[in-house]
């Protein structure tokens, strides 16, 4: 069967091209496209389920997965075949779906299925904007209702100048590390970490990628033209409304529910208590003889529930908490609450949030085995968000994606004012427990982490503090909101997290509910940003302006010893013999880098000296006229060869013994005796050096 294959080009800078084609794969599917750039090539298949759903919410899946084989890798699990997704994989879907979102019509529910696969990879390639571009391809190039293309880019500022799409060896000298997406007009997802980037440099950032973007969308419109794919106009709505309920409960819930917002009840669950009343109250009022729909009658409450929401700022510029737009709730921070190596719980309203530190050695650190990342993670942030955090009976199944997602977030704010790595000894596991939510939990976990690290006595840069903002936008008003609400989240077009301390942002996240964003609505809403920031931060240092001067007296015992790259096999030994005695007899766990960097970590302190002291005498260089406590190996006639350090051994000879004269050198010294001797010579025969000791040396010096 021959398949009309179709493809397109966009050359990019630095003889880089991105290729899209549909045609040649994935003939069933929707929509498929391949975008290959360099080596790494993705397939994307859009699926619609011609069945619409009950309800307001569209029923969009998207699953990124690496194929191992495309870095010509067997998996390293047991059954060696790709399983769930990991974390990478569900924060690359997540980028996906964050983007796609807003872009299908709004009274469109029909279940959509977006696969995205990474089938050949280049290390020099970082997959996840191609990602977003692959499955907008297959969404254009397919028949579902997608109201434009959308692009993705990578913009990192090296030494300076901003460059799309680099390389990874490239991001490790990177100040900033952000993903843009916007279609050709307006912005659509953000997110990305920076060290302490200005908010001029974010706006920057985002008008530089925008140019980009554009072409990318471009190229996607010519590749639909080129196929002959035309828009689809039929869409689908959810249901069949029941316009007579519709009217009713927004004609008689809306009064109850506007006067309910108008009481600034600050409590989430008696506000939501007295909602839930009130829309009861109505429904028991319909008067029909048929049972009312609850899907429709839940979808028609939640439409008036966000309408009141909006209304009250529009008109009266009031939030349903009786907050100004710009106003942060009040703050509450403790630190070292717990036993654990460092501690702190931050309330914010009724959202509040208790973040551990936990300090291991270096072999606790994750080990990760993906396709396009492997190595080792010495930095771990886990966000957990619990049913009870929002008064729900839910149990408790892993992590979900908007969990990881959070932890994503804290992790990137946090990770650039961490110590380089000779700073930090320890494997670090941080954790982010919410214990009740209303709204902003991953900026609260951002701020008790902050306060954690610092509590455990981590010399990181700076505090950093996280405020999530909302965005109402009307007719003829934008309102700007700080520290939102999760009503306000709901009922808003935009949720924008921004970290960092008070020189600049560190990460930032942005969603969004409407067709796009402009960039200037952008740089207001980073300016009230700054500004609920900084008023975070004085909140903080209040509490903890530093990090503590040592490490709490329950943490591991630690010690890094740098030595000579040389040296490694000394301390390791014949097959880690000599590294896996010293653990045993010491009780301390050493680990050693390719770099001789050296951490030993130990239950004690006089356990963490025995293993330094040994470490350092076995990797100590001969020092000429060094006076050395050695141990007798064996005794020739000529004279006894001594281990003076570990595995180096001199010649003590008989004329060196004694300043008398010794005729039988087995009467004067034993095996095994431990003697004082000084290096009085080194000689480098055939690239081995030879030690000459002498014992006379000493016994004269003491005369």
């Amino acid at each position: 069967m021959a398949f009309n294959k179709v493809s397109h080009t966009l050359q990019l800078p630095n003889n880089r091209s991105i290729i899209i084609e549909t045609g040649r794969f994935a003939p069933q599917a929707d929509g498929a496209a391949v975008v290959t750039m360099g080596k790494t090539i993705l397939l994307a298949t859009a699926i619609e389920r011609q069945e619409t759903q009950p309800g307001n919410f569209l029923p969009l899946s998207v699953d990124y997965q690496e194929k191992f084989h495309a870095a010509g890798k067997i998996p390293g699990s047991f059954f060696r075949r790709e399983g769930k997704l990991n974390e990478s994989e569900i924060l690359i879907s997540r980028l996906i779906d964050r983007t796609i979102r807003p872009c299908f019509p709004p009274n469109f529910f029909n279940s959509v299925n977006i696969n995205v696969s990474l089938i050949s990879s280049d290390e020099d390639v970082v997959p996840d904007t191609l990602a977003i571009l692959a499955a907008s391809a297959a969404l254009t190039l397919s028949k579902i209702p997608f109201l434009q293309p959308v692009a993705a880019v990578r913009v990192a500022k090296i030494n300076g100048v901003f460059y799309i799409n680099p390389s990874n060896k490239e991001l490790l000298n990177a100040d900033c590390d952000i993903v843009v997406a916007a279609n050709e007009e307006q912005m659509l997802m953000l997110e990305g970490s920076a060290k302490d980037i200005s908010e001029d440099e974010l706006i920057e950032i985002l008008q530089f990628a925008q140019k980009n973007i554009q072409e990318q969308c471009r190229l996607q419109n010519e590749l639909r033209e080129k196929a002959r794919i035309s828009p689809s106009q039929d869409v689908q709505i959810s249901c069949e409304e029941d316009t007579i309920l519709k009217e009713f409960i927004h004609k008689n819930y809306y009064p109850k529910c506007r006067s309910i917002a108008e009481k600034a009840i600050q409590d989430k669950q008696v506000r939501k208590k007295y909602f839930e009343q009130a829309a009861e109250q109505v429904l028991v009022a319909y008067e029909t003889d048929d049972p009312i729909d609850t899907a429709l009658a839940n979808k028609y409450i939640a439409e008036v529930n966000k309408q009141v929401v909006r209304d009250l700022l529009i008109e009266k510029n009031i939030r349903i908490d009786g907050r100004r737009p710009d106003e942060i709730r009040p703050i509450a921070i403790e630190v070292d609450i717990l036993t654990s190596h460092g501690s702190a719980i931050v309330t914010r309203g009724y959202t509040q949030v208790l973040s551990t530190l936990t300090l291991g050695n270096k072999l606790d650190a994750q080990l990760i085995d993906g396709v396009t990342n492997s190595g080792y993670k010495d930095f771990m942030v886990h966000y957990s968000f619990p049913g009870f955090a929002t008064n729900e009976v839910k149990p408790n199944r892993g992590p979900a994606r908007r969990e990881i997602g959070h932890g994503n977030l804290i992790y990137i704010s946090l990770k650039n004012q961490l110590p380089d790595k000779l700073g930090v000894p320890y494997c670090m596991r941080l954790t982010a427990d919410t214990l009740a939510s209303d709204g902003s939990s991953s900026m609260a976990g951002t701020v008790a982490g902050s306060l954690a690290l610092m509590d455990a006595g981590v010399q990181i840069k700076k505090p950093v503090a996280g405020i999530a903002m909302g965005l109402i936008h009307a007719d003829t008003k934008s309102i700007i909101l700080s520290d939102i609400l999760s009503d306000e989240d709901a009922a808003g077009d935009t949720d924008l997290k921004v970290t960092g301390t008070r020189d600049g942002i560190t990460a930032c996240q942005m969603d969004i509910k409407t067709s796009g964003l402009s960039i200037d609505i952008i740089r207001q809403m980073l300016v009230k940003a700054k500004e609920g920031r900084i008023k975070i931060l004085d909140i903080m240092e209040k509490v903890l302006s530093k990090p503590r001067a040592e490490y709490k007296p329950q943490a591991p015992a630690v010690k890094q010893i740098i030595i000579p790259v040389k040296m490694i096999g000394s301390v390791i030994g014949p097959r880690g013999k000599t590294i896996q005695d010293l653990q045993q007899t010491t009780g301390a766990t050493i680990t050693v880098s390719d770099e001789g960097e050296v951490a030993i970590f130990a239950p004690n302190k006089a356990s963490l000296s025995e293993a330094a002291q040994a470490i350092e005498r076995l990797t100590e260089q001969p020092t000429l006229n060094k006076v050395y406590i050695g141990t007798i190996k064996s005794i020739q006639p000529y004279g006894a060869f001594v281990e003076f350090l570990p595995n180096k051994e001199g010649l003590l000879h008989i004329s060196e013994v004694s300043d008398q004269r010794i005729e039988d050198l087995a009467k004067e010294l034993t095996l095994n005796q431990e003697i004082e001797v000084k290096l009085i010579a080194i000689k480098s025969i055939r690239g081995k050096n030879e030690y000459s000791l002498s014992r006379k040396t000493i016994l004269q010096e003491k005369k």
